[in-house]
């Protein structure tokens, strides 16, 4: 077996390039996988920004599709060659975090401001794929902790229908989740890139009986049509929580969810909420958020807001692998584009300025 392989690393703010790194040593609890496919995520391009700090020389990726090339000696039930995923977020499910029900806040801890760049404190949480630890853009990835979280990929199914399952599947669902959605709910879903999406169709898999995709891409709104929505909006075309308010006759929607992570889509979803409804943020922000006095009716609204960060674990991606197999939801439709990990630079240009329609790009080591 060779000693070397190609990575993306981090080496500066706006600059990834591809380099020779040493393939990782494997110790008794984990997994060397070898990555058929993986993607470009949109925290990805916040790092690739300067937005997100890592580790200069960090190899970038979270979201690992391949074939096990090498087992820890402490780990069972899996074999050597078998097709395997494992979530962006790998917990070991030993710290208080994941004992107490919050299995994706594994391992979290406080970066402070000096060293993060940010006010206050930074929750590094159970991410550590390209975060804390080398990712998923190289040819290997050493998976920590493998028993809890190594999924085997059902016979019968693509790299790309199992490549949403370790983050925007799992984030978008429990947006969705989060949400407490219930049969006959009207569910308002504000942005349609790919976590947008996925919480669309995690809204119609819950019951909701309308659901609303706001997006000012025409393009993603006729896909947000094919994940399940009755109804959409271009914000570029109306005043979106005027609008929401005639079709819910003023009643206001049961949920909304946040899929972008700016003020103006937080305050619109917070703005369409009945008294009592659930906002469910999913979106990732780089500023503080004010609430405002009105929509928050000055917090006697018995609302409800809720964040989240996308579970991880080998039965999580069993149960999205199972959605997909069921055939009741085809993820492939959001792969529209393909690389090689060595034009992955181009890829990064690509999908960080959102042309050519793209959703996500799948990268081909």
């Amino acid at each position: 077996m060779a000693t070397m392989m190609k990575a993306a690393v981090f080496v500066e703010k706006n600059r990834i390039e591809v380099v020779d790194k040493p393939i990782p040593d494997v110790g008794p609890n984990d997994a060397l996988i070898r990555i058929t496919t993986t993607t470009i995520c949109g925290t990805d391009v916040h790092i690739l920004k300067g937005e997100y700090p890592v580790a200069q020389g960090l190899t970038i990726g979270h979201e690992p599709v391949g074939v096990i090339e090498k087992l820890g000696s402490a780990v069972m039930g899996y074999t050597e060659g078998q097709r395997v995923i494992a979530g962006a977020i790998c917990p070991n499910f030993n710290s208080y975090a994941a004992q107490d029900g919050a299995p994706s806040q594994d391992g979290s801890y406080l970066i402070p401001q000096g060293l993060c760049g940010c006010h206050g404190f930074k929750a590094t949480a159970g991410w550590r794929f390209g975060n804390l630890i080398d990712g998923t853009q190289a040819e290997y990835v050493l998976v920590p902790d493998a028993q809890a979280n190594l999924a085997p990929i059902p016979d019968g199914l693509t790299d790309e229908q199992v490549l949403m399952c370790p983050d925007i599947m799992s984030t978008g669902f429990k947006g969705a989740e989060n949400a407490r959605i219930r049969i006959g709910d009207t569910v308002v879903v504000f942005a349609q890139g790919p976590i947008g999406l996925c919480a669309t169709a995690g809204a119609r898999l819950l019951g909701a009986s309308t659901i609303i995709a706001v997006d000012g891409n025409d393009h993603r709104l006729d896909i947000a049509k094919k994940m399940g929505a009755d109804l959409t909006l271009n914000f570029k075309n109306c005043d979106v929580v005027d609008e929401i308010m005639k079709i819910t006759r003023g009643r206001g929607v049961d949920a909304s969810i946040e899929a972008l992570g700016t003020q103006s889509t937080f305050e619109s979803a917070l703005g369409v909420l009945k008294p009592g409804g659930t906002l469910s943020s999913l979106g990732v922000y780089s500023s503080d958020l004010t609430i405002p006095l009105g929509a928050f009716a000055a917090g006697l609204g018995d609302h409800r807001i809720v964040t989240a960060l996308c579970p991880g674990g080998k039965e999580r991606m069993r149960r999205l692998m199972n959605v997909v197999a069921s055939g009741r939801i085809d993820l492939g439709l959001m792969v529209t584009h393909q690389f090689k990990l060595e034009d992955i630079v181009a890829a990064y240009e690509l999908f960080s300025n959102q042309r050519d329609g793209v959703l996500k790009v799948a990268i081909k080591p």
